[in-house]
């Protein structure tokens, strides 16, 4: 019943999220440190604001704890980046995040890290499944998963609790230019969206002298009943917070805050697309940079235009952060992201970090002295305009094989007005036009949807192809 997606194991709290399969995870990932001779190097664990996250925690360290593998335990609700950071800083062989990102709120979940702060690979994974089902052969034949007490486990050495926050804000301090942000005196509303991302922003910014004004910060297992997902549904406060409040910039972030999503100047929401075009764009011709960039087959090609014009690549890849940070560090990279709102730039983790990228962009305002809106602008008029469309499907297991089957395994396409360039099957079925434009169908690997993203010159050609894919497969 463990099966890791595109970001880590998520499952709905008390049918497939619970205590004996919290268990049965972290007896299997300990057998596969024993195996790999790295248990006595330990691994870093930390935990979000969810319902029953810092339980889930102190579940997995009692099974650590039993096969004496040492615990280094964030004992307060944490970025996910910051998890990532520590690995990668110590030279830890794993860390675990207890979080479901931007899921709703009934789920929760494990995201597992490798050494190098990186997220574990699809093979990783899949070896960790492996020792899943040797575990659960084990219960089968009556062997019972060991623990140790938390309280004895922390006596005696093998748990220790620490808050390594101030080394994680300080290795994003020494990135950014807060000088060109002090001298600018910005105002900026963040909402983290009753999240994890507020002591790290607002220490930042505010450092930096930033007025920074803060909505949803409380703490909310719910949500306050709404997606965690920095969209443009859910931060129609932020929008007139920022127009209300004159605010150069509005940041919010994702329930763990490696995700991000920015209101501009003028009250308009920025797709994580335009965020990531944006960035690069400011890394190359402000700031000098030279490298390619990497996105998955569902973000914009705009990435690809921007890199053209400067005589490097775009590389695509498909959905799932670790097929872009690896394809970062392949290709040398200066920036990786996905239209989900995730991001990494080169010499910071090799994971999304909301936090990392707010700061940024409130970088990017002081140092170009234009306001975002601004910047926006200067792309589209060189570049020129593009847009997106994206749907989402629910599905019954039946009608999941049934579409896997016509567009996977048959290969079948419905009439499309506009001359096809090719078919890619990397992840999901992608249709390349020769005008340019492209649209995608594919499962998304961490909720039971069906995704449809189409890019194409004008919004009524894009809404066109959305209703023919989804007339096709009856969605």
């Amino acid at each position: 019943m463990i099966q890791f997606g595109t970001g880590g194991w998520r499952a709905i709290i008390g049918d497939e999220f619970t205590k004996a399969n919290i268990r049965i995870l972290s007896k299997a990932l300990a057998m596969k440190m024993e195996d790999e001779g790295v248990a006595d190097q330990g691994l870093c664990i930390g935990y979000d604001r969810r319902f029953l996250s810092k339980e889930a925690v102190m579940w997995a360290c009692e099974v650590f704890a039993a096969e004496e593998i040492r615990c280094l335990f964030v004992n307060k609700s944490s970025p996910t980046p910051l998890i990532m950071y520590y690995v990668l800083a110590h030279d830890l062989p794993y860390g675990m995040m207890v979080t479901a990102s931007h899921n709703p709120a009934i789920y929760n979940g494990f995201k597992v890290f490798t050494r190098g702060g990186r997220d574990a690979t699809e093979e990783q994974t899949k070896d960790i499944e492996k020792y899943i089902a040797l575990v659960e052969e084990n219960q089968a034949a009556g062997k019972a998963i060991e623990t140790v007490p938390y309280d004895k486990a922390k006596e005696d050495g093998l748990v220790v609790e620490f808050n390594p926050l101030n080394e994680y804000i300080d290795s994003i301090i020494s990135q950014i230019d807060m000088k060109a942000i002090r001298d600018k005196g910005l105002r900026v509303a963040l909402d983290p969206m009753y999240g994890v991302s507020q002591t790290s922003l607002k220490t930042i910014l505010s450092i930096a002298r930033c007025e920074v004004e803060t909505i949803h910060e409380r703490h909310d297992t719910l949500f306050g009943g709404k997606l965690p997902a920095p969209n443009a549904r859910t931060l129609r406060s932020l929008q007139n917070y920022v127009l209300d409040r004159y605010c150069d910039i509005g940041i919010a972030t994702d329930g763990d805050a490696d995700r991000i999503g920015v209101i501009d100047d003028t009250g308009k929401f920025l797709h994580p697309n335009d965020i990531l075009v944006l960035l690069y764009y400011y890394l190359v011709k402000y700031k000098g940079w030279s490298g390619p960039v990497v996105r998955n087959v569902a973000t914009t090609h705009m990435l690809d235009r921007v890199a053209q014009s400067f005589g490097q690549t775009c590389y695509e890849v498909p959905v799932g952060f670790k097929h872009i940070s690896s394809k970062m560090q392949a290709t040398d990279a200066i920036i990786g992201g996905e239209s989900s709102g995730g991001l990494t730039v080169k010499g910071h983790i090799h994971g999304k970090d909301g936090i990392y990228a707010a700061s940024l962009l409130v970088e990017m305002i002081a140092v170009t002295g234009k306001k975002l809106s601004e910047i926006a602008k200067d792309i589209e008029k060189e570049y020129g305009a593009i847009y997106m469309e994206e749907r989402d499907y629910k599905f019954t297991p039946e009608r999941k094989n049934e579409i896997h089957r016509i567009l996977m395994e048959d290969k079948l396409l419905p009439k499309l007005p506009y001359a096809i360039e090719r078919v890619s099957y990397l992840d999901g079925c992608k249709v390349y036009f020769k005008n340019g434009g492209w649209i995608i169908a594919r499962f998304s690997g961490t909720e039971p949807l069906l995704r449809i993203f189409c890019e194409m010159d004008t919004e009524e050609q894009a809404v066109e192809l959305c209703g023919i894919f989804e007339e096709f497969l009856e969605c």
